[in-house]
């Protein structure tokens, strides 16, 4: 075999040749290579964002109650009681606190059993959803009328529960009080599958039969109320409720239109309201001068918080709302007026406010102390004071006490 010499250049030759192979493989390696995922830098997860919703402590310390009344022909009576008694039931309520903290209080009204209502809804009808509006249940309240009667108890419970938002909390206390004189059979709905859809909500139903203690057990409202694990009652829905005076009166009506002057309306709506204001005055005042006094008393209490309607309480709650209100829809006395006008007026009707409330305040203790001694508690319970003994007993299992504001 012949050995190859390599010469000087040989030598040269192949270096070139060397360097121009490493120059093309470089010029090759700078093109970018499309099928090849580059690689990427593993990132932390961004944090999920806070929602900011309701205050759990409110929530937890909220009190729903539904109110379903039967408006077929025979329920004028049970309908006038709960016109006579929606404030004493109020200003119980509003006593109810837990951990130190008072509770927040909604009331919704459910009719059922009229004839003028539709028959694909099973003559059942929302009057009010949950509301901390006390004129506006009022307001409904006045409006209700009876007429005919089917009246089915099971569809109605389900549709309350359907319909209205109760709170998911545990902790809070729900109520639904259910008052008739029927069979709580009656409908298409089964009323035992309707209270366990209502104890699996935790919430509770207290049944209200108008008429004999035995007869309304006889024809399941005992039974509702059982499985509902709440109370069953009874009461006279005939009986006309008396609300006691004392010599108090007269001093705390005076005062209660001393702090409606207090009031200054904006907004779209505000005129309307200040006005539904007056018109549920007098329709307490249209049963007895004592109605309006207890009417008064939860006047001057924090449920009675109109925000949304009156300048002085949207004040209190948030100093900076004057920036933003449109004064074209004030009163004329406050129409033109400067900014520092408005607000020297909003001050100085929320320091009156303050003030004629404190007064009805301490005059109503007068009063239940004067009807304490001078009064006798009469045979049998009205619609609000069953609902005021039940309701208390329920709440206190919730934690809940009762306390003066």
């Amino acid at each position: 075999m012949k050995r190859l010499k390599f010469t000087p250049v040989l030598l040269i030759l192949g270096l070139a040749a060397l360097y121009f192979f490493n120059s093309a493989q470089a010029s090759l390696d700078l093109k970018p290579n499309r099928n090849i995922v580059p690689t990427q830098t593993a990132v932390a997860p961004m944090p999920e964002p806070v929602v900011h919703g309701t205050d759990n402590t409110s929530v937890s310390h909220r009190i729903q109650v539904a109110l379903i009344l039967d408006t077929s022909n025979s329920m004028d009576g049970l309908i006038g009681q709960a016109k006579s008694q929606l404030f004493t039931v109020v200003n119980e309520l509003v006593k109810a606190q837990r951990d130190s903290t008072y509770a927040d209080v909604e009331i919704a009204l459910y009719e059922y059993g009229n004839d003028g209502l539709s028959v694909s809804s099973g003559y059942v009808r929302k009057v009010m959803d949950f509301t901390t509006s006390i004129d506006d249940i009022s307001e409904k309240l006045f409006a209700l009328s009876t007429n005919g009667g089917s009246e089915y108890c099971g569809k109605v419970i389900t549709t309350s529960l359907d319909q209205l938002e109760w709170t998911e909390s545990d902790s809070a206390l729900k109520i639904i009080y259910i008052a008739g004189n029927e069979g709580f059979d009656q409908g298409p709905v089964n009323f035992r599958e309707a209270c366990a859809s209502a104890t699996a909500n935790h919430t509770i139903i207290n049944t209200i039969y108008c008429g004999n203690y035995n007869e309304g057990a006889r024809t399941g409202w005992a039974e509702g109320a059982k499985l509902g694990n709440g109370e069953y009652m009874n009461i006279d829905s005939d009986r006309i409720v008396v609300m006691h005076s004392s010599p108090y009166d007269d001093q705390i009506n005076q005062l209660n239109m001393q702090l409606n002057n207090t009031y200054i309306y904006y907004g779209k709506k505000g005129r309307s309201y200040k006005l539904k204001q007056e018109t549920q005055d007098k329709n307490q005042g249209s049963i007895s001068l004592a109605n309006s006094v207890v009417r008064a008393k939860s006047k001057s209490s924090r449920m009675y918080d109109n925000r949304m309607w009156d300048l002085v309480d949207a004040f209190k709650n948030d100093s900076t709302v004057l920036s933003d209100i449109d004064k074209s829809t004030l009163p004329d006395s406050l129409k033109s007026s400067s900014d520092d006008e408005l607000k020297l007026a909003v001050n100085k009707n929320l320091n009156q406010r303050s003030d004629i409330q404190k007064q009805i305040n301490d005059l109503y203790k007068e009063r239940e102390t004067y009807l304490a001694k001078n009064i006798e508690v009469g045979e049998g319970e009205t619609l609000g004071q069953r609902m005021v003994k039940s309701m208390k007993s329920q709440a206190k299992h919730k934690g809940f006490v009762f306390k003066e504001n």
